[in-house]
């Protein structure tokens, strides 16, 4: 399916309103989070890459036409006004990897108006998703204090694209590797691996399966141990690796019970055994909270490894994202629905020093020593540079924790912290807001009974 037909029907016919009304003027919508989900302190950017990689793609062909003709049960061609559409436009960005607040733009797309709307669709879908569940893994990532954490997220996800953009993200907010061999190869990140309960079972006692498993994989080796008896299958792989002399990198993996007591329990075998060097692998169904009594707890856990709920961010699944014209042809415009209004003008984010972030508009200077977050990353429908490498995003998340208020990087009840808006967007949205104000009640008091009548 052409991804120009990945898109809700409404931008399909208010596309075509556009067109007919000769509306075809630059205009600015901006992509922001209204309100941070429970239990967070801070979002990742995340998304942009993929949602440049189908703008700069982005066509409408001939049988996108007939798909739209079909979908509104029209004739192909009143739909011909939209065949050869291509996304001509701007955008500005937060990279991915940057920690980014509620309120403030994630990205800002100036396009002709309707290819703007056309696109509305698949950006959102893009970085909502994506900066939903970077969010989530960065936040295992602070849990586990400097332990390694995996990804074993892909056979749960909502798709298999989703299980790859989970591997992705989960690196680029620090994760150690992923089960993921698509991920992992295409992102040259390392893949891991151990076994099923499965093989175990498959074979008439786990020392069989384990010398077998040992003989097809001459490196390291990971043993899953609680198939039946999670002590006496501790045992059972500390007398194999000691016997085939393999302890250096290999590991056993505790995946059910109380992972706490079972990890005391493998570390004092293997310590017993003479193993020191063996690691403990913990996985089943570990999310930050989870994790983070485990590190709490002291357990000798040495790898923590994540899946089903890092990859569908179980406990927020959904950003209350918008993407909301600011701009059209030069006139600043808002929306006033209650819990639901926007402030008008293309923006930028200035940050100071402790995340002190302020909203303005595009051209401001900003404070003296101001990051400012939005670069431009696409002009005229084309990238303006090469895309990043995964170090420069990991890179960038990394700088923005460090400087993260530690109460916004708690697991539990955060504190995130607010941005302002500038003097100059209050202004403008104040003078914006009496503008429209006048014409609706102009319009209201027009379209009334005559005075006295």
């Amino acid at each position: 399916m052409s991804s120009a037909t990945t898109v809700d029907l409404y931008e399909v016919t208010m596309a075509m309103s556009y067109l007919r009304e000769g509306m075809t003027g630059p205009a600015t919508f901006s992509l922001f989070v209204r309100d941070m989900p429970s239990d967070r302190g801070f979002l990742v950017a995340a998304g942009l890459e993929s949602t440049l990689d189908f703008l700069a793609g982005f066509r409408v062909g001939p049988d996108d036409v007939d798909a739209f003709a079909s979908a509104l049960r029209r004739p192909p061609r009143d739909l011909a006004p939209l065949l050869g559409t291509r996304f001509t436009g701007q955008v500005r960005a937060v990279p991915e990897g940057r920690i980014v607040l509620a309120g403030e733009p994630l990205l800002e797309v100036t396009a002709p108006l309707p290819q703007a709307q056309l696109v509305e669709t698949y950006v959102l879908n893009q970085v909502s998703h994506q900066t939903t569940i970077a969010s989530k893994a960065a936040r295992c990532f602070l849990a586990a204090a400097g332990h390694p954490v995996v990804d074993f997220s892909l056979r749960r996800t909502h798709g298999p694209e989703a299980g790859f953009q989970a591997a992705r993200l989960g690196a680029m907010v620090g994760f150690d590797g992923t089960s993921n061999v698509a991920a992992a190869v295409a992102e040259g990140m390392p893949a891991v691996g151990t076994m099923a309960h499965s093989y175990i079972e498959a074979f008439g006692t786990e020392e069989e399966a384990f010398r077998a498993f040992a003989r097809s994989h001459p490196g390291p080796v990971t043993f899953l141990v609680d198939t039946y008896d999670t002590e006496a299958g501790v045992r059972v792989a500390a007398r194999v690796l000691r016997d085939l002399g393999r302890p250096a990198g290999s590991a056993v993996r505790l995946d059910s019970g109380d992972l706490a007591a079972l990890a005391w329990r493998a570390r004092a075998v293997l310590d017993a055994a003479g193993l020191p060097d063996v690691r403990i692998t913990a996985s089943g169904g570990l999310d930050e909270y989870a994790v983070d009594e485990l590190v709490r707890s002291g357990a000798p856990i040495d790898v923590y490894a994540v899946g089903t709920r890092v990859g569908v961010s179980a406990d927020a699944p959904y950003l209350d994202s918008a993407y909301k014209m600011v701009e059209y042809d030069g006139r600043p415009v808002m929306k006033f629905s209650p819990a639901k209004v926007t402030a008008p003008g293309r923006k930028q984010v200035f940050r100071g020093s402790g995340f002190a972030d302020v909203i303005g508009l595009h051209d401001e200077p900003g404070a003296d020593g101001a990051d400012q977050l939005l670069d431009t990353v696409m002009r005229r429908g084309e990238r303006v540079a090469e895309r990043p490498v995964p170090a420069e995003s990991r890179a960038r998340f990394a700088d923005d924790l460090a400087g993260l208020p530690p109460e916004a990087r708690l697991v539990r009840s955060p504190v995130a912290p607010r941005a302002e808006s500038s003097a100059r967007l209050v202004a403008l949205t104040e003078r914006v807001r009496r503008r429209i104000e006048a014409h609706v009640f102009a319009a209201a008091a027009g379209s009334g009974p005559p005075r006295g009548g």
